[in-house]
């Protein structure tokens, strides 16, 4: 029989949750590693104005997620005015309302601001030159010569913009340049030279991110297209590129703060800068719904339940750890899985004082399993003294811990009561087949591999990686079963052919 769709099931799988795992990494940057530190800007905005006494309306620019940065959360603070958000070609802006507003109002909004260097600009579209600028005299004559002159220089839009933005200058100002200054301000006059040689153009207004800065305010750039690409260009110098810590808070060429209904507007910013755990930084994003099936996310779930599932999905862990133990190296255990259930109870009553309460446990139920064996009971009647017995004996070593100070020994209830009955009553029933050798094989097969699951599925890196990514669970899946098409030979089955060898 053929077992090309067997293998071509397993390369799915892996294809499938290795996708998966890599578009996660990539588009919500959830580390590979537990402990990165992501740093996060917190931000916020203070809008003034003195109401006039009537009807006021507020609207504002907000930041979106652009190059290098993401927005995680946004609040805002406006006792009394009504507050709508409002989303247009990817530009974002805020609107307050109220009826009747007098004197100093004072609005708030602050947001969380992860820095990403892998997020990307929204979708905005080229602002187009304006067909026609019309200038007064002498005006249009100073401008057709600026222009000429950084167009003779210039071979495309942006070296272009940098030899205009260059000629104003101080050290370069013409006669031309200082004329056009006395009558506009510099950035509007660039951005309308620029869209009067048919240079798409707009400006833009970003903030400066220093930690610990307060009542700070934009400033102005220059962001210049050619096709699809665009630049950002310092008015001031000339200089291309953004620098790294600016935030473009307006990227689309509109107006920062408008108020109706008020004077005296403006608007300042506060910074901070701290780290924060990357799995932290990056939950809100993940819990907002965005999720498609690429993304799929446990932290869209409430924290109850994710705590549940950050256990259960360790449960693979473990399970593949006995697959290679039994499959590859032929460790006998009591139970297939027994050891698995085990080893999470283990996570919860830590190594040394898991394997104490187990042997305890199992050691005493033994000797009460012995007597009931000469009761020649029903095995369903048995297996439920066991486990009354096995119930019995968890709760006096509790109270006895207790009673003597010892609240590890509280942690003895974590075990399945069910599953170390069954365990008692398979050693008893194979000490009377088998003998004591056979249950001391088993049951140090089951507690070693007890203890291999619960390093595997304890490792931080492995819960992280379990939790952050259910990719995994495909590629552990595949694993399993190429594990189980092994017909090979165990390792502890060679030792059969040590005479071979010798001969």
């Amino acid at each position: 029989m053929s077992r090309l769709p067997f293998y071509l099931v397993v390369a799915l799988l892996l294809v499938i949750g290795i996708g998966m795992s890599v578009h996660r990494h990539v588009e919500f940057e959830v580390p590979w590693t537990p402990g990165e530190q992501r740093q996060v800007w917190e931000i916020e905005a203070q809008v003034n104005f003195r109401a006039d006494g009537g009807p006021a309306k507020v609207e504002m620019a907000l930041p979106s997620t652009q190059d290098g940065y993401r927005v995680l959360t946004e609040h805002t603070a406006s006792p009394g005015y009504g507050l709508t958000f409002l989303e247009e070609n990817g530009s974002r802006r805020a609107r307050w309302s109220i009826r009747e507003a007098r004197g100093s109002q004072q609005l708030y909004y602050s947001a969380q601001l992860l820095v990403a260097p892998q997020a990307r600009n929204a979708d905005r579209p080229t602002p187009k030159p304006l067909p026609a600028v019309v200038w007064e005299r002498p005006y249009d004559t100073a401008a057709s010569e600026v222009i000429e002159r950084a167009w003779s220089r210039s071979s495309d839009p942006f070296t272009f913009a940098r030899e205009l933005i260059g000629d104003f200058t101080e050290d370069r100002q013409s006669e031309n340049t200082r004329l056009l200054l006395t009558q506009f301000d510099r950035v509007p006059l660039l951005v309308r030279l620029l869209n009067q040689a048919g240079v798409a153009a707009r400006e833009v207004n970003g903030l400066m991110l220093e930690h610990g800065r307060r009542r700070q305010s934009l400033t102005s750039w220059i962001q210049v297209y050619d096709g699809d690409q665009r630049a950002l260009f310092n008015p001031a110098d000339g200089a291309q590129g953004r620098p790294d810590n600016l935030l473009l808070w307006e990227a689309s060429g509109q107006s920062v703060l408008e108020v109706q209904g008020g004077t005296n507007s403006r608007v300042t910013f506060s910074m901070l800068s701290r780290n924060q755990p990357a799995a932290a930084a990056v939950r809100s994003q993940l819990a907002r719904g965005s999720d498609t099936l690429l993304n799929f996310s446990i932290h869209s779930l409430p924290l109850e339940e994710q705590a549940l599932f950050q256990t259960i999905l360790l449960l693979p862990i473990g399970a593949l750890v006995v697959v290679l133990l039994r499959v590859l190296v032929g460790i006998k255990t009591s139970g297939t899985f027994m050891p698995v259930l085990i080893a999470l109870a283990f996570i919860q009553t830590t190594l040394v004082t898991g394997l104490i309460g187990f042997l305890l446990v199992v050691a005493v139920g033994l000797v009460i399993r012995n007597y009931l064996s000469y009761l020649n009971l029903l095995l369903v009647a048995r297996v439920t003294a066991v486990i009354i017995t096995v119930i019995a004996i968890i709760s006096l070593f509790s109270v006895l811990s207790y009673r003597f100070g010892l609240n590890a020994g509280l942690q003895i209830t974590f075990f399945p009561m069910i599953i170390l009955s069954w365990t008692i009553e398979r050693m008893s029933i194979l000490w009377e087949e088998e003998g004591p050798k056979e249950v001391l094989i088993q049951g140090g097969g089951s507690l070693l591999t007890a203890v291999l699951a619960y390093l595997a599925m304890n490792n931080p890196w492995i819960r992280h990686i379990t939790f952050n990514f259910l990719g995994v669970q495909l590629i552990l899946m595949a694993l399993i079963l190429l594990l189980g098409n092994y017909t090979g030979y165990r390792l502890l089955e060679l030792r059969r052919f040590k005479p071979v060898t010798e001969d």
